[in-house]
């Protein structure tokens, strides 16, 4: 008998793994927070909010509103909410709810306030050793998940046969994965990645051309690279690991999520560059920007890092400070290479 894997979340990215695992005939606990959602997949068989067209073998469903529940009746558990709700949506588990099960990140931020990693969270309040700690990064859109468009997902974890099992779990016509052992800095990459596509989606409302945004997109490589190295070589365990910063998860990503009309975070962005304030592209959008609250988190994490990081600081005064985008922008250009 195989895993039974939970899926925390009911959003457009829940609902693509959730596609993924059922068309592979795994059986998925999945946590959905509105018992109207739930009797609406259960009796029409799809997700009423989120990728519609989207319909689901109830057989291989159990829909729960008890986040405890799930957890517990799941080996692999993948969390797929917002970051900024990580926290209260896990608020009602015991202290070690987490023993002996597999967590699985699908989140692409960090915990607002406490600008913490996903696993350095779980360590903190479930004491969750990384050995049992994965990530699933992109660059996979949802919504091209639902169409079947061929997809690939990065799944990183520190012991490499284990990381494979579980993206064996994952692949299939449409879904091909890679693996590899850098958590933490994928998951730094999937957060900048969203600050950086937000500030593309910003030049395109202030209508800077392709020739504009494929130099910033440079830039923003060249950014990203820059502060996952100074950061990981101030960390107390002094590695010193090679990466391929040119792969998938860190530059793929980069490119989808500031160039494809999917990103939320590109949206979210163009919405501000066309004059919107932060509330009111935040109720048009009707979804969570990850970007808007990993600006911010970056921001107090690079005080201590020192990282050169420009654009990061213009996306932060931007949103938060009230910087006009025109202003900052207009600085930006004079930087660039």
């Amino acid at each position: 008998m195989g895993n039974t894997i939970g899926i925390i979340g009911s959003g457009s990215w829940a609902t693509a793994l959730a596609k993924i695992l059922t068309d592979n005939e795994h059986n998925v606990q999945w946590w959905v927070r509105n018992e109207d959602t739930i009797r609406h997949m259960q009796l029409r068989h799809h997700n009423k909010h989120y990728l519609t067209s989207v319909y689901f073998n109830t057989q291989l469903l159990h829909l729960s509103n008890s986040v405890a529940d799930v957890i517990a009746a799941s080996d692999y558990i993948i969390l797929a909410v917002p970051s900024a709700f990580l926290r209260d949506v896990l608020a009602p588990l015991s202290n070690d709810a987490l023993q002996d099960k597999k967590i699985v990140s699908a989140i692409k931020g960090l915990i607002p306030g406490d600008n913490m990693l996903i696993n350095d969270f779980l360590l903190e309040t479930f004491d969750l050793p990384l050995e049992q700690y994965f990530t699933i990064t992109g660059p996979c859109h949802a919504e091209e998940v639902a169409a079947e468009k061929l997809s690939y997902l990065t799944f990183s974890g520190i012991n490499l046969p284990n990381t494979q099992l579980l993206a064996d779990m994952f692949t299939n016509t449409y879904l091909q994965t890679i693996v590899n052992r850098d958590v933490m800095g994928v998951q730094f990459a999937s957060v900048l990645k969203n600050i950086y596509a937000l500030g593309c989606g910003i030049a395109h409302g202030l209508e800077y051309g392709d020739n504009f945004l494929s130099v910033y997109t440079t830039n923003c490589f060249r950014e990203m690279q820059e502060f996952l190295e100074t950061f990981e070589r101030q960390q107390p365990e002094g590695n010193t690991t090679q990466h391929n910063y040119n792969a998938s998860a860190y530059l793929g990503d980069l490119l989808v999520t500031c160039y494809s009309l999917h990103s939320r975070n590109r949206t979210f962005g163009n919405m501000i560059g066309k004059g919107y304030s932060v509330k009111a592209a935040q109720l048009e959008l009707n979804m969570v920007a990850e970007g808007y609250y990993a600006a911010k988190c970056i921001f107090e994490i690079n005080k201590a890092t020192g990282a050169h990081m420009p654009i990061a600081q213009a996306v932060h005064s931007i949103l938060w400070e009230g910087l006009n985008p025109g202003e900052a922008f207009l600085a930006l250009e004079k930087g660039f290479i």
